[in-house]
């Protein structure tokens, strides 16, 4: 270190790290947090304590995708765990440019795409792993991605997480109902989908928010078994055959008369 360079590294690291901008994750480098001041306290690491012990802790030999990637948090995270590879997506190049900083700082070698959600088809290839984390309700169309990620990249683990609002029951649901029974739609447990047509805490890209029913729901409409609801808003899944019928992407069922 040159005698008359007096810049502390931390303040220099901190000056780096202000300059990528307002960072979502807070992600510890070299003891420096990238969003020390988050509304939510040390996000995502508060909600990852939370489920990390439902995905496996060696990924020795797997591949992951992480859907809407951010800042980079759970790709580092899949990478700690010994990944042979990590791809992670995301629309905003602002926030890929945080991933990259934070991913080479903290020594994981990761690839990152600025790739939407809809164009995953494009990759053409399937993930042992594939993380989709706060991502659905900024979608403007939600259960269109969910059929894609089945459709074209999800091979086995799906990891889902999204805001939900709502009440958290979770009513049975009948296999049909005659036209005019409309009782059902009023029920806290049915499965809802809130539009949010202006904004929502500040943000106008929040556009769908569902009750805990209708995450469950779409899950499994989409073709993903639940296999576990380690955290409020988090679930760990498996492809699944998908439902008749199922996704904008697949052959309508034939009328009946």
């Amino acid at each position: 270190m040159n005698p008359s360079d007096t810049t502390d590294p931390a303040s220099e690291l901190r000056r780096q790290i202000d300059a990528l901008g307002d960072w979502f994750h807070n992600i510890d480098i070299d003891g420096v947090p990238t969003a020390p001041n988050h509304f939510l306290g040390d996000y995502p690491r508060v909600k990852w304590r939370s489920f990390a012990n439902a995905i496996p802790d060696d990924l020795s030999g797997r591949t992951v995708l992480d859907v809407g990637c951010n800042g980079g948090f759970y790709a580092i995270e899949m990478k700690r765990r010994g990944a042979a590879r990590v791809l992670a997506v995301d629309t905003d190049e602002r926030y890929l440019m945080q991933a990259r900083f934070a991913a080479g700082r903290c020594g994981q070698e990761i690839e990152f795409r600025q790739l939407s959600v809809y164009d995953v088809g494009a990759l053409a290839e399937r993930f042992d792993v594939v993380l989709f984390m706060g991502v659905l309700y900024h979608l403007r169309h939600p259960l269109l991605a969910l059929d894609l990620i089945r459709e074209h990249v999800a091979d086995d683990l799906f990891v889902f997480q999204s805001m939900q609002r709502g009440s958290e029951a979770v009513a049975p649901v009948a296999q049909d109902y005659d036209f005019w029974d409309m009782d059902h739609f009023d029920a806290p447990g049915y499965p809802k989908l809130h539009f949010v047509e202006n904004a929502y805490s500040g943000d106008h890209t929040n556009w769908w928010v569902p009750n805990r029913a209708c995450t469950e729901a779409m899950l499994r409409a989409s073709g993903f078994r639940i296999e576990s609801h380690p955290e409020a808003e988090v679930y760990v899944c498996r492809r699944a055959p998908q439902p008749e019928g199922a996704g904008a992407i697949h052959p309508a069922r034939p009328l009946t008369p």
